[in-house]
């Protein structure tokens, strides 16, 4: 069974880059997309990973970022 959390703080995003977690990416409470890895982020952006040419830019503002880990 795997466990959802938010990722808020910058240890957090730093550990999913690190591990390469995938996320689920919400904007106005609708999925925008899932099973990405996080690649790179700072303070206003985050950039994500579905595939191998599919890199998707997301204002860390707008958008809440949820990682899947397994119990």
């Amino acid at each position: 069974m795997a466990i959802n959390y938010r990722l808020m703080t910058d240890p957090d995003f730093q550990e999913a880059v690190d591990q390469q977690i995938r996320v689920r990416v919400f904007k106005s409470d609708l999925l925008i997309e899932s099973s990405a890895v996080i690649i790179r982020f700072d303070e206003q952006l985050v950039v994500t990973q579905s595939g191998v040419s599919e890199v998707t830019y997301h204002h860390r503002g707008d958008c809440e970022f949820f990682a899947l880990r397994k119990r």
